[in-house]
């Protein structure tokens, strides 16, 4: 029978195959804590089949230990029935054979008929149904006993809850700092769901595997797929790699510093016994306190107090100034015997648009804009030459000699006395113009005398030496609109 708790689907089943077709997906995929079985198909011939023993994996990481009493033909991925605890449950075989030994081996369960639990037989259609409908209650029971919890005022936290296969049993894991009195919690779970209830205290670890995730290294948890061994962590894995001791980067999904510390601390510790455990370096020119250190290049960084400029010394040379320092001679400066050929040479690495983001040769240039007005008065010049620019600017403009002369407007009106009698309106001399649209006539006796004083003045901003020869438009006659008057 196929996989049927696959999530990613990378299992290859054929049809008339049995089992899951890829024997375990090698990608950790499928399920939690994936193991692949590379001795699928091939027993022990000094076992008989009635006493092997099978590896099988339930929910998230739960796996357990059954043997094959009854002689079955099993594989791996075969979903099978195995004894439970007054009842039965329904799990898929993860590991046979010498494998399941070794891992039981590893886990220190003993191989005794009467401590391991037995398989029944193979799981049918019924059972797997049975099982579906099973998982399907787990969420709505979850967020159920936390609202329990919380109208208890317990100080715990419900992570998850597992349902057994035969629909009759629950188990609920938790996480708590202290004891908690679970007699009145018991007693409202099984109220509630009308199952048999058992309470299994995890830790933040194991709480991150059984939930899963992705890592800052783009991957599945180690928790949730291989690591069940878990190492107490130190910040001091951290100091010996030269980690910056950010509780943001060293700290992983669970809370805890990251289990990946201690991977490579190892190396690091051998690498660490050809370098010196040293602070400052005495010289001529002053003490030279170091910096930092590449463990693996084998360069260290000083530089001079009150200085920014890190000088980089191979480890070697640092032995010899520190064996000087202990002979009570100082040498002139960091730089001993490091110039010339002796250098440290750092190589300086170049931007590399790994990405893709930067814009390609072929792609088209935006279009620039027009330039701005600001732009525009940068580039007159300034000072003096802007100054003469301005005041010769009207020098070669077109002076108007041969345009007729006007005259001024308001020398033929007459003066601007309220008493005097202006033309009767009906008359066509007055109205030879005519009213202007929307306007009233001139002879308007609701309007006000009219203000011509500094009329005929120039704006004060538009005078000019040569604007004097100039007709001004509010010295230019009206227009005539009856020519032949």
């Amino acid at each position: 029978m196929a996989c049927t708790t696959c999530s990613s689907g990378g299992c290859s089943t054929k049809e008339g195959t049995k089992g899951c077709g890829s024997t375990g997906c090698s990608t950790g995929g499928c399920n939690k804590l994936n193991t692949y079985d590379w001795f699928t198909g091939i027993s022990n011939p000094a076992i008989p089949e009635a006493d092997t023993i099978y590896e099988v994996r339930f929910k998230a990481t739960h796996k357990d230990f059954f043997r094959n009493v009854n002689g079955l033909s099993l594989i791996t991925g075969d979903m099978v029935i195995v004894e439970s605890d007054r009842g039965f449950n329904v799990g898929q075989i993860s590991l046979s054979g010498v494998l399941a030994r070794l891992q039981m081996r590893k886990k220190n369960v003993k191989d005794s008929p009467d401590r391991i639990p037995k398989i029944f037989r193979k799981a049918v259609d019924e059972d797997i149904e049975k099982l579906k409908l099973a998982r399907s209650r787990e969420y709505s029971t979850l967020v159920r006993s936390r609202m329990i919890v919380e109208e208890l005022d317990l100080n715990m936290k419900v992570s998850d809850v597992e349902f057994q296969g035969d629909n009759t049993k629950a188990i609920f894991y938790y996480i708590a700092d202290h004891r908690v009195d679970f007699r009145t919690l018991i007693k409202r779970f099984a109220d509630e769901f009308r199952v048999r209830v058992e309470m299994r205290q995890i830790g933040l670890r194991y709480e991150s595997g059984l939930i899963g995730g992705i890592g800052s290294c783009g991957r599945e948890l180690c928790c949730s797929t291989w690591l069940t061994d878990f190492k107490t962590v130190t910040t001091t894995a951290a100091r010996y790699q030269n980690l910056a001791l950010n509780p943001m980067k060293i700290s992983g999904q669970c809370g805890r510093l990251k289990c990946c510390l201690n991977y490579e601390l190892e190396t690091y510790l051998d690498a660490l016994e050809d370098i010196p455990n040293v602070h400052h370096i005495e010289t001529a020119m002053g003490p030279g306190v170091l910096q930092k250190t590449d463990i693996f290049k084998k360069i260290m960084w000083f530089s001079y107090q009150g200085e920014s400029t890190w000088i980089p010394i191979e480890v070697h040379f640092v032995k010899e100034m520190l064996e000087m320092n202990r002979k009570g001679v100082k040498p002139e400066s960091l730089h001993h015997g490091t110039t010339g050929d002796n250098a440290v040479k750092i190589e300086k690495i170049d931007f590399v648009d790994v990405v893709g983001q930067s814009q390609h040769r072929n792609e088209p240039s935006r279009k620039k804009g027009k330039r701005k007005s600001s732009d525009r008065r940068d580039d007159r010049p300034r000072g003096e030459n802007r100054n003469a620019g301005g005041e010769n600017r009207n020098e070669n403009r077109p002076q108007s000699e041969n345009r007729p002369q006007t005259q001024n407007r308001n020398q033929n009106r007459p003066a601007n006395n309220p008493n005097q009698d202006r033309p009767n309106p009906e008359s066509k001399e007055a109205n030879a113009g005519g009213p202007k649209e929307g306007g009233q006539p001139r002879n308007n006796p609701n309007r006000g005398p009219r203000n011509n004083q500094g009329r005929n003045q120039r704006p004060p901003n538009r005078q000019g030496p040569a604007d004097s020869n100039r007709p001004r438009s509010y010295d230019r006659p009206p227009p005539n609109d009856n020519p032949g008057a």
